[in-house]
């Protein structure tokens, strides 16, 4: 951590000699500190927007810098003083928000001193090339975009450097990528444009259509803002939901969403069969094994079950190894021998898996109720289930791997031996 430190302090050194050994500021005083408020004030509210990630132990602010535009205007010295006052604002901001990291006293130090380094050479740069992009078309914003990418670059170096110094940086292509590819063209354009506007306005003289530039970031930043954060908290909320609503063994929906979505069907009116189905004879497979092997059955029926599914189709864990399907736009007839051929794939089938440091193979059977009705003609959803649960039950009792039926439609009941 101290070379850490150290390497913040030389940079923020280096870039006090820089703007000290410069030119002094580049326009008057009253002008100066009229931009200094205005950058000040804008880059504060900007500040709210950023975006922050983490590489390791160090957090990283992404974020879009109008710091060109000004050095341009202002030169390093103006860069430097602005650069502090902005920065230690931010350091007491986060210092009184509880939201500073540990090290943001050196962290502020480097802000300071690499943002003051990178853009003060694109000033050098620019007074160097200018008069060469003139006789080009477009040659101006050429330029500019040119220092947009290279003020990137060093400064990613900058952050390499600190990921070496702390060893959080583990191969030369991980170096590479952060300096290279975590900034898009996209991006350099629009640190490019914004900049450049900045600098046209702030020579000529125009406050208006300045604040005007700042003010159509912030607002167009805003909005993207709190459309992302929008997203990201549905994606939360589904990531939750679904964790609420899966079974964590078997990946599957479970008996909370089962409920759910039973209440939701039950206003449907729809043709279905509600199937529910159980593991033959699981406790021997328990007491011969151990539970790790019978979690390794109750994955495969689950993921057999699933296989033969349509789309429309639900297959919920409503318990134990038991399991419950809901089987919709087939009339009976399909349904029954979509069953069938579940319940023969089932006892065809084999489960692969270790006991002991072996590997072993299981056979097993399931039994299989169905009940096939209107929803909510004659009798509830619940109900349905109920009457499902107990002709699987009658299935267990003629002795396993069967499957027993109702049509509820023809008020007929059909018990397969």
């Amino acid at each position: 951590m101290q070379k850490a430190m150290l390497y913040d302090i030389s940079l923020f050194v280096t870039a006090l000699a820089i703007a000290l050994g410069s030119a002094a500021l580049l326009v008057d005083n009253l002008t100066f500190l009229k931009a200094l408020f205005i950058y000040w004030l804008f880059s504060s509210l900007y500040y709210s927007l950023r975006v922050f990630y983490k590489n390791g132990s160090t957090n990283i602010e992404y974020g879009i810098s109008y710091d060109l535009s000004l050095v341009l205007f202002a030169g390093p010295l103006g860069l430097f003083i602005f650069e502090t006052i902005y920065r230690f604002t931010i350091y007491f901001y986060r210092k009184l928000t509880k939201t500073a990291d540990p090290s943001e006293f050196t962290d502020t130090f480097y802000n300071i001193g690499s943002f003051v380094m990178t853009n003060s050479l694109a000033f050098y740069l620019f007074r160097l090339l200018y008069d060469s992009f003139q006789s080009i078309p477009f040659g101006f914003w050429i330029l500019v975009f040119l220092l947009a990418c290279i003020t990137s670059y060093l400064s990613g170096t900058f952050m390499v450097i600190v990921f070496l110094i702390i060893g959080e940086l583990k191969s030369s292509k991980e170096a590479f990528d952060f300096i290279f590819k975590r900034v898009s063209f996209l991006d350099f354009g629009k640190v490019a444009i914004s900049n450049g506007l900045l600098y046209l306005f702030l020579k000529d003289g125009k406050w208006e259509l300045l604040i005007i530039v700042f003010l159509l970031n912030y607002v167009v930043s805003r909005s993207f803002y709190e459309k992302s954060q929008n997203i990201q908290t549905k994606l939360e909320r589904d990531k939750f939901e679904q964790m609420a609503y899966t079974d964590f063994l078997t990946g599957v929906h479970n008996r909370t969403f089962m409920d759910k979505k039973m209440a939701e069907l039950s206003e449907s009116g729809e043709k279905m069969g509600i199937v529910v189905t159980d593991i033959d004879k699981f406790k021997g497979i328990n007491d011969t094994y151990n539970h790790a092997v019978g979690d390794r059955v109750i994955q495969h029926f689950a993921a057999t079950l699933k296989s033969f599914l349509d789309e429309d189709d639900y297959l919920f864990r409503s318990g134990g190894e038991e399991f419950t399907l809901c089987l919709r736009n087939r009339n009976f007839e399909e349904t029954v021998a979509l069953v069938h051929k579940i319940q023969n794939a089932i006892e065809s089938s084999s489960v692969n898996t270790e006991y002991n440091g072996e590997s072993i193979s299981i056979h097993y059977t399931a039994s299989f109720g169905l009940y096939y009705y209107r929803v909510n003609e004659y009798i509830s959803m619940e109900k349905a289930y109920i009457l499902a649960d107990e002709l699987m039950f009658d299935s267990k009792q003629l002795g396993k791997n069967r499957v027993s039926y109702i049509n509820g439609l023809a008020n007929k009941e059909e018990v397969l031996v």
